[in-house]
């Protein structure tokens, strides 16, 4: 065993030393994992939510980490958990503990690292208590689904010291880094424009459903969590959740927190001055979704100014690009995306610049830089740190209140709140079921 490793494990050990749980379900033994399956050279991983982007999360990790093992699965569909558990031991050879419980795969003392994939209305409570119990995280985006949780798991993670990365994977892909090299190379001359889109053609309509009995297996109660109590609807549930506030934000937070966050890392900027937004439901006004489907946000940051657009049911954005960031300036445009980027020249004011593709795997890349944080204990080196999530988690929020309140805003970054009081009570989310809002 490696000194990093011995230093690791007895940090976590006192960690978790110093919380415990309401529930304490002994978990590997109860659960079928017996002590042969532990490896005390690997990286032991816990995950929670493993429907969809969970399980991605979980599969890159493994592949891309041979110093990791999964030791624990955590889903509230009992359907969901039976498959993945026969899908690990099917692709990794690995049998892993199975939880319907959050809280009883936390107190495991078997697991280094939790990867939470869960709806956004969760991430905040089961960030901050992973944390808690000395686990280290990698959480999917956006990190929450209000202002106020982006301030509480920020102050989870510097009180508990572990590491947090974000599922803002693109900040790992070699493209991406080399087109912030070249805009930073003042080539392009001054940005006084940054436009940020996503057009999902792919998104048609959601037809209404009729309320229904919660499927077999499903403990609909732990996936409400804080969320409002409401009877099962299936247009709610698994992926269909994105598209109602309960639960997330929408486009603007699922897309726009991947392209904005590289607008605002390549403009180094943070807070806006003001924000707008006009759009609603256009494509489908009928249908079952909440959040809609045409947005334009608009975000003043003084020096330059932020554009965000969505819609749905329409592959045509800007530059012929269905997605993407373009930074405009007096000399030229850089246009980027999941694919690439390039340069469109403004006449004859720069050198023609070759376009860049893409060569690399942005979700592997993204653990290996997780799983490397956690063996050093270096957390700077962290691609996508908590802090830069809940920057980016914010500023689409912003745009999000906005939407609901009709208004142009003004943001105060030294009080964090808005100049109408109507947009401020959106700031904190309300929580129900007698779950509360850690307090750190």
């Amino acid at each position: 065993m490696t000194d990093s490793r011995r230093r690791f494990l007895r940090n976590a050990a006192l960690l978790s030393a110093g919380w415990s749980m309401s529930s304490s379900m002994p978990g590997p033994l109860k659960t079928g994992l017996s002590k042969s399956n532990l490896r005390a050279d690997k990286i032991r991983i816990g995950a929670i939510g493993i429907n969809g982007m969970g399980w991605s999360d979980l599969n890159a990790m493994l592949k891309a980490n041979p110093d990791t093992v999964c030791t624990a699965l955590c889903d509230v569909d009992s359907n969901v958990l039976s498959k993945r558990s026969a899908d690990l031991e099917k692709n990794f050879s690995m049998k892993a503990a199975s939880y319907g419980d959050y809280r009883k795969l936390l107190d495991d003392k078997n697991i280094d690292v939790v990867i939470i994939g869960t709806p956004d209305h969760w991430h905040c409570l089961q960030m901050v208590e992973a944390c808690q119990a000395g686990k280290h995280v990698y959480v999917e985006k956006p990190i929450a689904n209000s202002i106020e949780e982006c301030r509480v798991m920020v102050a989870a993670q510097q009180k508990y010291n572990r590491a947090v990365q974000v599922g803002q994977w693109q900040r790992s892909n070699a493209h991406f880094k080399s087109a912030l090299e070249f805009l930073q190379s003042g080539k392009l001359g001054k940005i006084r424009m940054v436009k940020t889109w996503a057009y999902q053609g792919w998104m048609k309509n959601i037809p209404i459903k009729p309320d229904e009995a919660v499927p077999a297996g499903v403990d609909y109660t732990k996936w409400l969590g804080p969320a409002q109590m409401r009877k099962f609807n299936p247009n709610r549930f698994h992926f269909n959740f994105r598209w109602f506030w309960d639960y997330a934000g929408g486009l603007m937070t699922d897309w726009g927190v991947h392209l904005v966050d590289y607008a605002l890392l390549g403009m180094n900027a943070k807070d806006p001055i003001s924000v707008m937004a006009s759009g609603g439901k256009m494509a489908y006004p009928d249908d079952a979704a909440e959040t809609p489907d045409t947005l334009a946000t608009v975000y003043d940051f003084g020096e330059f100014i932020m554009l965000w657009e969505h819609a749905q049911a329409i592959n045509n954005g800007n530059y012929g690009k269905d997605h993407g960031i373009a930074y405009i300036g007096n000399n030229g445009t850089l246009v980027l995306d999941r694919g690439g980027w390039k340069v469109i020249t403004e006449g004859k004011s720069m050198e023609t610049v070759e376009e860049v593709k893409k060569t690399d795997d942005g979700l592997a890349n993204h653990t290996r830089n997780f799983i490397d944080a956690v063996k050093s204990g270096n957390y700077s080196q962290l691609a996508a740190p908590i802090q830069a999530g809940a920057t980016v988690a914010q500023v689409c929020q912003m745009g999000n209140i906005a939407y609901k309140t009709g208004m142009k805003l003004k943001w105060d970054k030294k009080t964090g709140s808005f100049n109408e009081p109507a947009a401020n009570k959106l700031i904190q989310p309300i929580y129900h079921n007698n779950y509360k809002l850690p307090k750190i």
